[in-house]
This record gives structure tokens, C-alpha cells and sequence, in this order.
């Protein structure tokens, strides 16, 4: 199954715990409610089952700041994002959304490997398999 999720990538952000309870913030649930759209979207319609492995590639956006020989490098794979968000982050936010919808709980995802690169058009690439007996 492969899916595409276009814009900025997002890492989940913690709980919010006030005097009247613990809440998620606004910001996670847009982007949980972002992923589960391009998933609806999609053509991936079958939940899948047992062991699933995980590719998950980011593309984040380049600063405009950035020098013409700089960005090349991005483009290139010579320099990587190193900045927030953080991998496993990016992860439990991707993975979180699509529970009940294209597996029945993130608990069954038993090899993950995520890479955060430099693009023209941010986004995120997700590539779920189920893991072969």
C-alpha cells in the first residue's frame, strides 16, 4: 500500500496536561485528520494484517533563505534535514492516524525505517507491507 500525504510534515506533539485535564493539541489532530483524508482519498481501501513493515521517506521543505549552491546539495541528498521534526515523531504521528483505517492498531507494525530528505514539494511517502511468513 502506498500512500502520499502533500504538505509540510508534522511530528506529534505532546499532550497538553491544564488543571481541567489533558488534551491533544489542535495542530496534531489537523495533521492526524490530513493523513486519514489522503488515505480516504487513495486507492488503499484493505486493512492489512499481522506483521506490517514500514517505509516512511519525508520531504522537507527548503528555506528560501537558502544559497543556489546550497539548495543544490539538498536536492542532491549532499546535505539532509537535521531539524525538527524528529523521526519518531514523524512516525507516531503517520502511524497513529492510519490506526482502524489501514490496520487495526500501530502495534502490528514490527519494522519501521523513516529518512528525512530535502524537496521541491514537501511531503510525506508511506510504504506499508505486510511482513511475508
Amino acid at each position: 500500500m502506498k500512500l502520499i500525504i502533500p504538505g509540510n510534515p508534522m511530528g506529534k506533539q505532546r499532550p497538553r496536561v491544564t488543571k481541567w485535564g489533558t488534551y491533544t493539541p489542535e495542530k496534531t489532530v489537523e495533521y492526524e485528520n490530513w493523513v486519514k483524508t489522503c488515505y480516504m482519498l487513495s486507492n488503499n481501501k484493505d486493512k492489512l494484517e499481522g506483521a506490517i513493515k514500514a517505509e516512511i521517506k519525508v520531504y522537507m521543505y527548503i528555506p528560501k533563505s537558502t544559497s543556489k549552491k546550497k539548495r543544490q546539495e539538498m536536492l542532491e541528498g549532499k546535505i539532509r534535514p537535521t531539524k525538527k521534526p524528529d523521526v519518531d515523531n514523524i512516525c507516531k504521528i503517520i502511524l497513529d492516524s492510519l490506526n482502524k483505517l489501514a490496520f487495526d492498531d500501530d502495534k502490528q507494525v514490527v519494522d519501521c525505517w523513516i529518512e528525512k530528505w530535502y524537496g521541491e514539494d514537501p511531503r510525506v511517502e508511506l510504504v506499508l507491507s505486510e511482513v511475508e511468513k
